[in-house]
């Protein structure tokens, strides 16, 4: 793999460590800022609906320019975030930094897909996006039980800071390792980004990563109380089991990658398939505590395997044209999420019980599934009716050459 595959990963590395720390930290920060819980936690749904705003507005205006430098660009815009984050004096200051940083995410993820895409061979492309998101999922794994201690012990805005590093040390690498890529004169501008969404295999690619992360993390935004309420853990596990579910998510991004490179369709109907099926176990066996940890665990990693094919599968739909649609993916990765968490809420709401959000993350994930199915159907249609002309002019052509001889 080449070596500025590793920039783009320290990217990702940095800005998965911004979205998911904030979640340990929320009590010391809604402390120092004297405001309640509900207050707080604006610090984590902004963040997740400026990605959405981010992927796609971000996006679409930097379509003509040389990736490299948007890239760059993007980071110099995360490390400002995260320092107005670190120096804030009030509470408005630190979401205006939080706000900052997640407009980088949708657009950093979303555009460094289809670098990453380009500096290897066709074959390896899916491995090439996993190998940029592992950056996220090794966030899950370190960056957050370290983040969180750091915070706990020097106070929240020294993990800040160390963010802040970590976001100048990533555009150092960007800068050095990332080859140029500016727009050739023939490559496709806004409108021809925007002409991507005409396709109905793009916007069933944008259901299927909707439906089927929403329902991995659904469940998962909840997961604490299932641990704790439901499989009888001690609340001072939790970060530890989260720590495994991190090391699943980084296994099934290194092999969903891999398997992607392969087939596309084939991984994520195994995936998905699995993901459900592995929820709906889950649900069943939540009382146990052994079978919520192997669960745990396969959970992320039959999630966040799905990722580089879903990646792929929408900038292959998109053609010529797939910064945009690649951008897109990235919002509908968050609307999954938000989805998923609303979906949970409710039925918790209803007093179906703390495993009932498995349920619902195993039925999205069929609800994936079936979307996926379908859309493999039309298109092995629509690849039919295209090649039927050309077999009936091929038919055709011995009879006229026939009739011309004589």
């Amino acid at each position: 793999m080449p070596i500025a595959l590793l920039a783009l990963a320290l990217g990702g590395f940095g800005i998965g460590l911004t979205e998911f720390v904030i979640a340990g930290l929320l009590p010391e920060v809604a402390a120092d800022f004297a405001v309640d819980e509900a207050t707080a936690g604006w610090l984590i749904s902004g963040y997740a609906l400026s990605v959405a705003v981010g992927a796609i507005g971000l996006t679409a205006a930097v379509t003509r320019f040389n990736r490299k430098h948007v890239l760059t660009a993007l980071m110099v815009l995360f490390i400002a975030g995260n320092l107005v984050s670190a120096l804030a004096g009030s509470y408005e200051v630190m979401l205006l930094g939080r706000i900052l940083a997640a407009l980088t995410h949708g657009a950093f993820f979303g555009i460094g897909a289809v670098v990453a895409a380009g500096l290897v061979a066709p074959e390896k492309k899916a491995g090439a996006i996993a190998m940029m998101f592992a950056g996220l999922t090794t966030a899950n794994v370190l960056g957050v039980p370290l983040g969180t201690l750091l915070g706990q012990q020097l106070g929240w805005r020294s993990t800040f800071w160390a963010i802040t590093v970590i976001g100048v040390v990533a555009l150092v690498g960007m800068a050095t390792l990332v080859p140029s890529q500016p727009v050739a004169a023939g490559e496709p501008g806004l409108r021809s980004e925007l002409g991507a969404f005409r396709s109905g295999q793009v916007w069933l690619s944008l259901l299927v990563t909707v439906l089927g992360f929403g329902g991995m993390f659904g469940a998962f935004t909840y997961i604490a109380y299932t641990l704790t309420e439901v499989s009888g853990f001690a609340s001072s596990t939790v970060p530890w089991l989260l720590v495994l579910f991190g090391v699943g998510l980084f296994a099934g991004n290194w092999v969903g990658g891999r398997a992607a490179d392969r087939s596309v369709p084939v991984t994520l109907t195994v995936v998905l398939t699995a993901l459900a099926v592995v929820m709906g176990v889950f649900a069943l066996t939540a009382s146990s505590p052994v079978a919520s940890v192997v669960s745990l665990v396969l959970m992320g990693a039959f999630g966040f395997a799905t990722v580089p094919g879903l990646q792929m599968r929408i900038m292959t739909y998109a053609g010529s044209a797939p910064t945009l649609a690649s951008g897109a993916n990235i919002a509908a990765f968050n609307v999954g999420n938000a989805a998923g968490a609303w979906l949970g809420g409710l039925t918790i709401t209803a007093g179906l019980g703390y495993a009932s959000t498995l349920w619902d993350g195993a039925g999205l994930s069929l609800g994936a599934l079936l979307v996926l199915v379908g859309a493999e159907q039309a298109a092995r249609r629509s690849r039919r009716r295209a090649v039927a002309p050309a077999q009936e002019g091929a038919d055709q052509e011995p009879c006229t050459v026939a009739s011309s001889a004589a």
